[in-house]
């Protein structure tokens, strides 16, 4: 039986799985590992924390079928996504940091990368883009700059950031903001985006 599962579709396995599968669930989460963990390792950028919230994530995915409530039929996939996604959130909101890719407003460079790359493929992709992005970076005017470098690789918080330039919190989250347009109108004239 275990080798027609390694060939089922995800709605099947799921349905397997409530019915008191538990060959199913582990298939369904090998099938989809290395995509997920990749997702939320390059939200936290940090391998314990991403298999703690890997972890949570398929303690809640478990939970949700058993409870007999989980309804998206087919959509398996994009589901844990969204509850991986919700999870590195509330991991940010705990940590007391406000994430750049929970604001959608903002600019998450790593929402440039293709979540499904292979690990290595990936990762030199990671350092492409940031490579490329320090160039951009350096293009910027001067206070926005500082403001940028201060938010992404430093991890300042905005009052930080506010503090420490001498200026109001308002006027740091500005600066963030046409720092990020700017950005992007040069990530589309050096035609740097990446997609899969």
């Amino acid at each position: 039986m275990s080798h027609s599962y390694d060939q089922a579709d995800d709605s099947f396995l799921v349905s397997e799985y409530i019915n008191g599968s538990e060959r199913a669930l582990e298939v369904l989460i090998l099938r989809h590992k290395m995509k997920i963990f990749n997702f939320i390792n390059s939200k936290v950028m940090d391998r314990d924390t991403a298999e703690d919230i890997f972890q949570d994530t398929f303690i809640k995915v478990i939970k949700t079928l058993k409870r007999g409530v989980y309804n998206e039929e087919g959509k398996f996939l994009p589901w844990v996504m969204r509850i991986a996604h919700n999870l590195v959130i509330d991991f940010f909101r705990k940590s007391n940091r406000i994430s750049v890719f929970e604001n959608r407003d903002e600019f998450d460079i790593f929402q440039l990368i293709s979540d499904d790359m292979p690990n290595m493929e990936g990762e030199m992709i990671d350092r492409q883009v940031v490579n490329d992005l320090q160039k951009l970076i350096v293009e910027l005017p001067e206070d926005q700059k500082e403001v940028l470098t201060m938010r992404m690789y430093k991890d300042m918080s905005f009052k930080e950031i506010a503090e420490s330039t001498g200026v109001s919190i308002n006027t740091a989250l500005g600066r963030m903001r046409y720092a990020i347009i700017n950005l992007r109108k040069l990530i589309e004239d050096h035609q740097i985006i990446l997609t899969a």
